[in-house]
């Protein structure tokens, strides 16, 4: 199957320090990718280089079409609704953007502004914004950081509802390694300075949620 995601990198530079190494990098249509390592050792920046955020690398990048991330925090237009929150960055329809919405229950909160919502209800909006660009490509930095056990859960699941509607190719940051075994089908280690995948591991316990019948499923 061709990769949806196809990264050469020689090198990428936060100002004079180089921050990552050479490494290659596949994620094929429908394929989570978990990426782990210290803090700050660059998994942030490989997103970004990916996302077309990050300009200060060398190498070669192969990608299908439309790219969506989803930052560690929300980061949301203060003085738009809900609903243009997804509109005015995705260029979808009301009426797409009402359904996004509903999907990780927010259909009633459309019209009020990310100040009047939960930290639990903005990662949501984030996430439904994200998918109503219906993109190839899904990079996650760390959505489920900092939220309480049932809420990282309940995002958990969502996460795995939309994702089994879309034969998505995702890339998800991640310290938690509980996250990781059940979200990712292979996980890439990084480490040093410059960073360098230095492990890969195939997790073949991964399942989704099926979004029809809300049925765990083995994605092995």
């Amino acid at each position: 199957m061709t990769a949806a995601v196809c990264l050469r990198l020689e090198q990428a530079h936060h100002g004079a320090s180089q921050v990552l190494g050479p490494m290659a990098l596949d994620v094929a249509p429908g394929e989570t990718l978990a990426l782990t390592g210290p803090s700050g050792v660059g998994k942030t920046t490989l997103l970004r280089v990916i996302a077309g955020l990050h300009r200060r690398w060398q190498g070669s990048l192969v990608l299908p079409g439309r790219v969506a991330m989803v930052f560690q925090e929300p980061v949301l237009m203060p003085w738009r609704s809900a609903l243009h929150n997804i509109t005015l960055t995705t260029g979808c329809s009301d009426a797409a953007a009402l359904k996004a919405l509903s999907a990780v229950d927010l259909a009633d909160k459309a019209q009020a502004y990310p100040g009047a919502l939960s930290l639990g209800q903005q990662r949501r909006l984030s996430l439904a914004r994200a998918f109503a660009a219906e993109p190839e490509v899904l990079l996650m930095d760390e959505p489920f950081v900092s939220l309480d056990p049932a809420l990282a859960d309940e995002m958990m699941i969502l996460f795995e509802t939309l994702r089994a509607a879309r034969p998505l190719a995702t890339i998800l940051v991640s310290h938690a390694p509980a996250e990781v075994a059940r979200l990712a089908d292979r996980s890439l280690r990084l480490e040093g300075a410059p960073a360098r995948i230095v492990a890969t591991d195939q997790n073949s316990g991964a399942y989704f949620q099926l979004s029809a019948s809300g049925v765990t499923s083995s994605r092995s």
